[in-house]
This record gives C-alpha cells, sequence and structure tokens, in this order.
C-alpha cells in the first residue's frame, strides 16, 4: 500500500520564517513478518539532536505511541504533533511513500532524520533509522534494524 501526501505546512512547521522549500520523498518498506501492521514515525532532529517536528505517523490508536519511544520522549508524545499526518498503519512487506516539501535551509545543515517502528505482540525499535537530511544521499537505501527493510529520501 502506498500513501503519497503533499504538505506546504511542513516547511512552515520544521523551519517557521524560511521561504524556499524543495518536494522531498521519503520512502520507507518494510521487512516480511508475521504479526498486526507496523506503527511507523518519522521525525527529524536539528543538528544540535533537538526534536524539531514530526514528519508522518503511520497508525491511528493512540494507546501504542508510547512503543514509538525514541519519539514518544523527543517530541512528548502530543497529539498536536500529528494532527492531521498521521495515516493507517504499514502492513508486512508493505511500502510507505510520502512527498513533503522541506525548507531548503534543513538540507545539509545537519538536520536528521529518525524513524521508530513498532508491531503489537512484536517488537518495539526506538530509532530504528537515522539518516541524515543530506543531498548526497538523495536516492541511496539504508537499511533498519528492526522492521525496515530500506529507508530513502529522494530529492
Amino acid at each position: 500500500m502506498k500513501f503519497v501526501m503533499s504538505a506546504l505546512a511542513a516547511a512552515a512547521v520544521i523551519a517557521p520564517g524560511l521561504a524556499e522549500a524543495r518536494q522531498i520523498t521519503f520512502e520507507t518498506t518494510l521487512k516480511n513478518y508475521s504479526g498486526n501492521g507496523a506503527y511507523v514515525v518519522l521525525w527529524v532532529t536539528d543538528a544540535a539532536g533537538k526534536y524539531r517536528a514530526t514528519l508522518w505517523m503511520a497508525g491511528g490508536k493512540a494507546k501504542y505511541y508510547r512503543h514509538l519511544s525514541d519519539w514518544q520522549r523527543a517530541s512528548g508524545g502530543r497529539p498536536a504533533e500529528i494532527d492531521g499526518i498521521t495515516g493507517a498503519s504499514i502492513g508486512s512487506g508493505k511500502t510507505l511513500k510520502i512527498s513533503l516539501d522541506i525548507a531548503d535551509a534543513m538540507i545539509d545543515a545537519g538536520y536528521r532524520l529518525h524513524i521508530d517502528t513498532a508491531v503489537e505482540d512484536g517488537m518495539d525499535n526506538p530509532s530504528e533509522v537515522v539518516a541524515p537530511l543530506e543531498a548526497s544521499a538523495s536516492g541511496k537505501a539504508v537499511s533498519g534494524k528492526g522492521y525496515v527493510r530500506s529507508f530513502s529520501v529522494v530529492f
């Protein structure tokens, strides 16, 4: 199942006051595993490691968000962090594809993308993927430590 979303608001949420932005596509493919759909959250930290924003949350039941522990700790787990950017959980072997406008000032400036994953009656994987938000990483897939088979960013 693929979800495609374009949100001009993402640039304003992540880097208020920065006018220039470019569309970036984030693609996360899960490994084949047995069990329920995975909760997947894509979030960003700045060069100092400070939480800046949540880009997408796959999984709609708030009671499971505590299993996305690095995101929960960084964001405070506030519902306002995910309002309007939440979709269905992602099944085994499926792909989540999201396109967002990201402020140019964030690219090649030390920002890092994080992905936490969790599956009911399965493992929790805090910061399963941590990747730099760098133009040189465009199109280069990285593997996760748990449910993520591959994650890539395309500028």
